[in-house]
């Protein structure tokens, strides 16, 4: 007799309302610190919130789709090195080491024609944080170093050598910042600003869907993502399986470079005058791609998702300053949203409990 499929006990299902209920309790946390800041004001407040981009229209969509495409890439990047056994905390050393390399090929090699200029910087950015990555994974495969003190050691090293090259060769000493790119190097826009009423808006979204499309068909469609899934699962039955266990986590560590770098190129080739600026300060797109990464399951349709939904919801904090809010009470919601994303495990059992109990008593009732 062929067995029933139950929705509610299919594993993606769990997951998804795993993360609603993350997402749930994250919005309520939010909630009561917005009552307790100004309890008049909160519940318009919040409501602003949830309204995110459609607030503003296209325009507001449009910046969703802008803010959300490079944290769309580093949560990929985290969620496939996940997937693979490993946590590459070092994205953000990654995209900056990438978003360097997309601006001076941007800025430097004008001598490509137009209509490749912006794809060779592209293409550029992800070959650098494919190296950076590479360092990480590289001393995981043959020394066994955890791969998440090195990632976050490449974080600094990326930072301060990006500040040097950029005074080396990019440097705007007014500004203390990278100079423009070329008109060639800048991402097409495809009348999407037109559509959208913002100048921030280009391709960039659609690259970033078509790499969660790459992903999730290597991941689940292609032997070699079943093998690096297997490594990630349990290296010692796979080494035994005779599958190239070093091989597996250096490679890893370099697609996961690769996209996390290549989020950097698409940020800083946008052309919405945004430059790679000489601070101390880590980029904050590699650490929202962790999140992204958590909420999403590590599954790369869910970090599509949950990368819009933090964008989204970004957009709608920073509109709170409307009603006497600091825009930073966005980063505490989008805080206790991951927070309680990190329990979501905790969730998907209570789920499995809860839907085992339900169908048990239909099946004591039938």
């Amino acid at each position: 007799m062929k067995k029933k499929h139950n929705f509610w006990n299919n594993k993606g299902s769990k997951s998804f309302f795993a993360s609603l209920m993350a997402i749930a309790a994250g919005l309520l946390f939010g909630l009561i610190i917005l009552l307790f800041s100004n309890a008049r004001q909160a519940f318009p407040a919040f409501w602003m919130i949830l309204m995110g981009g459609f607030t503003d229209g296209m325009a507001g969509i449009g910046q969703v789709l802008y803010l959300a495409t490079p944290i769309i890439l580093t949560g990929l990047s985290v969620g496939f090195a996940f997937r693979t056994g490993l946590f590459n905390i070092g994205s953000s050393g990654q995209f900056t080491f990438g978003a360097f390399w997309a601006i001076y090929i941007g800025v430097k090699w004008t001598f490509l024609p137009p209509g490749i200029h912006w794809i060779v910087a592209l293409l550029g950015a992800a070959l650098a944080g494919a190296l950076w990555g590479a360092v990480p994974g590289i001393l995981k495969a043959v020394s066994n170093v955890n791969e998440v003190i090195t990632s976050i050691m490449m974080n600094y090293i990326g930072m301060y050598f990006v500040n040097i090259l950029i005074v080396k060769f990019v440097h705007d000493p007014i500004k203390n910042q990278s100079v423009p790119v070329a008109k060639s190097a800048i991402i097409p826009k495809a009348g999407l600003d037109v559509l959208f009423r913002s100048t921030n808006m280009n391709i960039s979204i659609f690259i970033a869907v078509l790499m969660v499309i790459l992903i999730y068909i290597i991941l689940n469609k292609t032997i070699f993502g079943y093998e690096l899934k297997a490594c990630g699962h349990s290296p010692s039955a796979s080494k035994y399986a005779g599958i190239n266990a070093k091989r597996n986590i250096i490679l890893s560590m370099v697609i996961a470079g690769a996209l996390s770098g290549l989020g950097g190129g698409l940020l800083y080739l946008a052309g919405s005058g945004k430059y790679l600026q000489v601070l101390d300060v880590l980029a904050p797109q590699g650490f929202n791609g962790i999140s992204v990464a958590l909420l999403g399951m590590s599954n790369p349709i869910g970090i599509l998702f949950a990368g819009l939904f933090i964008a989204h919801i970004t957009v709608g904090g920073n509109n709170t300053q409307l009603y006497n809010f600091v825009p930073e009470v966005i980063d505490i919601i989008i805080s206790a949203i991951i927070y309680c994303g990190a329990f979501a495990l905790l969730f998907k059992s209570i789920i499995g409990k809860l839907v085992r109990k339900a169908t048990g008593e239909a099946k004591e009732e039938s």
